[in-house]
Protein backbone atom coordinates (compact mmCIF):
# COMPACT_ATOMS: atom_id res chain seq x y z
CA UNK A 1 0.00 0.00 0.00
CA UNK A 2 1.31 3.43 -0.92
CA UNK A 3 2.08 5.81 1.94
CA UNK A 4 -0.71 8.24 0.99
CA UNK A 5 -3.20 5.38 0.70
CA UNK A 6 -2.18 4.09 4.14
CA UNK A 7 -2.61 7.60 5.61
CA UNK A 8 -6.05 7.92 4.02
CA UNK A 9 -7.08 4.50 5.34
CA UNK A 10 -6.02 5.52 8.84
CA UNK A 11 -7.93 8.83 8.52
CA UNK A 12 -11.05 6.88 7.55
CA UNK A 13 -10.63 4.51 10.50
CA UNK A 14 -10.16 7.38 12.97
CA UNK A 15 -13.22 9.23 11.64
CA UNK A 16 -15.32 6.06 11.55
CA UNK A 17 -14.27 5.08 15.09
CA UNK A 18 -15.41 8.46 16.40
CA UNK A 19 -18.66 8.61 14.42
CA UNK A 20 -19.68 4.99 15.04
CA UNK A 21 -19.05 5.55 18.77
CA UNK A 22 -21.22 8.69 18.71
CA UNK A 23 -23.98 7.64 16.31
CA UNK A 24 -23.79 3.89 15.89
CA UNK A 25 -24.01 1.98 12.62
CA UNK A 26 -26.51 4.40 11.08
CA UNK A 27 -23.90 7.08 10.37
CA UNK A 28 -23.72 7.68 6.58
CA UNK A 29 -20.47 6.75 4.83
CA UNK A 30 -20.42 10.19 3.20
CA UNK A 31 -20.29 11.74 6.68
CA UNK A 32 -17.36 9.48 7.59
CA UNK A 33 -15.58 10.47 4.37
CA UNK A 34 -16.16 14.16 5.05
CA UNK A 35 -14.88 13.90 8.62
CA UNK A 36 -11.80 12.02 7.37
CA UNK A 37 -11.19 14.68 4.71
CA UNK A 38 -11.36 12.18 1.87
CA UNK A 39 -13.86 11.43 -0.87
CA UNK A 40 -16.45 8.63 -0.64
CA UNK A 41 -14.52 6.69 -3.29
CA UNK A 42 -11.52 6.51 -0.96
CA UNK A 43 -13.70 4.99 1.77
CA UNK A 44 -15.09 2.37 -0.65
CA UNK A 45 -11.61 1.53 -2.00
CA UNK A 46 -10.48 0.54 1.48
CA UNK A 47 -13.80 -0.80 2.79
CA UNK A 48 -16.20 -2.14 0.14
CA UNK A 49 -19.19 -2.12 2.53
CA UNK A 50 -20.22 -0.24 5.63
CA UNK A 51 -20.19 -3.57 7.48
CA UNK A 52 -16.51 -4.08 6.55
CA UNK A 53 -15.65 -0.62 7.88
CA UNK A 54 -17.71 -1.17 11.04
CA UNK A 55 -16.02 -4.51 11.66
CA UNK A 56 -12.56 -2.98 11.16
CA UNK A 57 -13.38 -0.24 13.68
CA UNK A 58 -14.97 -2.39 16.38
CA UNK A 59 -13.04 -5.63 15.94
CA UNK A 60 -10.08 -4.93 18.23
CA UNK A 61 -12.21 -3.67 21.12
CA UNK A 62 -14.92 -6.32 20.88
CA UNK A 63 -12.37 -9.10 20.27
CA UNK A 64 -10.52 -8.06 23.43
CA UNK A 65 -13.78 -8.18 25.35
CA UNK A 66 -14.55 -11.64 23.94
CA UNK A 67 -11.05 -12.84 24.83
CA UNK A 68 -11.57 -11.66 28.41
CA UNK A 69 -14.43 -14.15 28.84
CA UNK A 70 -12.19 -16.73 30.49
CA UNK A 71 -14.07 -19.38 32.47
CA UNK A 72 -13.64 -19.49 36.22
CA UNK A 73 -15.10 -21.65 38.97
CA UNK A 74 -18.17 -19.38 39.13
CA UNK A 75 -19.95 -19.69 35.77
CA UNK A 76 -22.81 -17.41 36.81
CA UNK A 77 -20.40 -14.65 37.83
CA UNK A 78 -18.57 -15.08 34.50
CA UNK A 79 -21.76 -14.49 32.52
CA UNK A 80 -22.88 -11.56 34.67
CA UNK A 81 -19.43 -9.94 34.49
CA UNK A 82 -19.40 -10.25 30.70
CA UNK A 83 -22.86 -8.70 30.43
CA UNK A 84 -21.64 -5.91 32.69
CA UNK A 85 -18.66 -5.31 30.38
CA UNK A 86 -21.04 -5.11 27.43
CA UNK A 87 -23.16 -2.55 29.27
CA UNK A 88 -20.08 -0.52 30.21
CA UNK A 89 -18.89 -0.52 26.59
CA UNK A 90 -22.33 0.53 25.37
CA UNK A 91 -22.44 3.37 27.88
CA UNK A 92 -19.12 4.68 26.55
CA UNK A 93 -19.61 3.92 22.86
CA UNK A 94 -22.82 3.64 20.91
CA UNK A 95 -21.44 1.02 18.52
CA UNK A 96 -21.60 -1.85 21.05
CA UNK A 97 -25.35 -2.16 20.53
CA UNK A 98 -24.66 -2.44 16.80
CA UNK A 99 -21.81 -4.94 17.27
CA UNK A 100 -24.32 -7.42 18.71
CA UNK A 101 -26.78 -6.80 15.85
CA UNK A 102 -24.97 -5.98 12.57
CA UNK A 103 -24.30 -9.20 10.63
CA UNK A 104 -20.58 -9.99 10.66
CA UNK A 105 -18.05 -12.55 11.83
CA UNK A 106 -17.56 -10.38 14.89
CA UNK A 107 -21.25 -10.54 15.75
CA UNK A 108 -21.21 -14.32 15.30
CA UNK A 109 -18.21 -14.58 17.63
CA UNK A 110 -19.92 -12.36 20.22
CA UNK A 111 -23.09 -14.48 20.03
CA UNK A 112 -21.03 -17.68 20.38
CA UNK A 113 -19.29 -16.26 23.45
CA UNK A 114 -22.62 -15.30 25.00
CA UNK A 115 -23.95 -18.79 24.23
CA UNK A 116 -20.96 -20.49 25.83
CA UNK A 117 -21.15 -18.36 28.97
CA UNK A 118 -24.91 -18.87 29.17
CA UNK A 119 -24.62 -22.64 28.79
CA UNK A 120 -22.00 -22.90 31.55
CA UNK A 121 -24.07 -20.70 33.86
CA UNK A 122 -27.16 -22.83 33.20
CA UNK A 123 -25.25 -26.06 33.86
CA UNK A 124 -24.10 -24.57 37.17
CA UNK A 125 -27.70 -23.72 38.07
CA UNK A 126 -26.97 -19.99 38.27
CA UNK A 127 -29.18 -18.98 35.34
CA UNK A 128 -32.69 -19.99 34.34
CA UNK A 129 -32.72 -23.09 32.14
CA UNK A 130 -35.42 -21.75 29.81
CA UNK A 131 -33.29 -18.89 28.42
CA UNK A 132 -31.74 -19.51 25.00
CA UNK A 133 -28.82 -17.70 23.42
CA UNK A 134 -31.29 -16.01 21.05
CA UNK A 135 -33.31 -14.84 24.05
CA UNK A 136 -30.21 -13.43 25.72
CA UNK A 137 -29.05 -11.68 22.53
CA UNK A 138 -32.50 -10.11 22.06
CA UNK A 139 -32.55 -9.01 25.69
CA UNK A 140 -29.09 -7.45 25.42
CA UNK A 141 -29.96 -5.71 22.13
CA UNK A 142 -32.97 -4.13 23.79
CA UNK A 143 -31.03 -3.15 26.88
CA UNK A 144 -28.12 -1.65 24.95
CA UNK A 145 -30.42 0.27 22.63
CA UNK A 146 -32.46 1.60 25.57
CA UNK A 147 -29.28 2.94 27.14
CA UNK A 148 -28.86 5.23 24.12
CA UNK A 149 -32.37 6.51 24.62
CA UNK A 150 -31.65 7.81 28.11
CA UNK A 151 -32.44 4.79 30.28
CA UNK A 152 -30.34 4.28 33.41
CA UNK A 153 -27.66 1.67 32.55
CA UNK A 154 -27.20 0.44 36.13
CA UNK A 155 -30.93 -0.09 36.63
CA UNK A 156 -31.33 -1.85 33.29
CA UNK A 157 -28.40 -4.17 33.96
CA UNK A 158 -29.71 -5.01 37.43
CA UNK A 159 -33.13 -5.88 35.97
CA UNK A 160 -31.57 -8.07 33.27
CA UNK A 161 -29.30 -9.90 35.72
CA UNK A 162 -32.13 -10.42 38.22
CA UNK A 163 -34.36 -11.81 35.48
CA UNK A 164 -31.68 -14.27 34.35
CA UNK A 165 -31.01 -15.72 37.78
CA UNK A 166 -32.25 -19.20 38.52
CA UNK A 167 -34.75 -19.65 41.33
CA UNK A 168 -32.97 -22.83 42.37
CA UNK A 169 -29.71 -22.59 44.26
CA UNK A 170 -26.69 -24.34 42.74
Amino acid sequence: MRADAARNREKVLVAARELFAEQGFDVPLDEIAAKAGVGPGTVYRHFPTKQALFQAVTEARVSAMIASAEPSADAGADLFAFLGKMADEATAKRDMSDAIAVPSELRDSLHATLGGLLGRAQEAGAVRADITTKDLVALMKGMLQSMHEGANPAVLLEIVLSGLQSSRKP
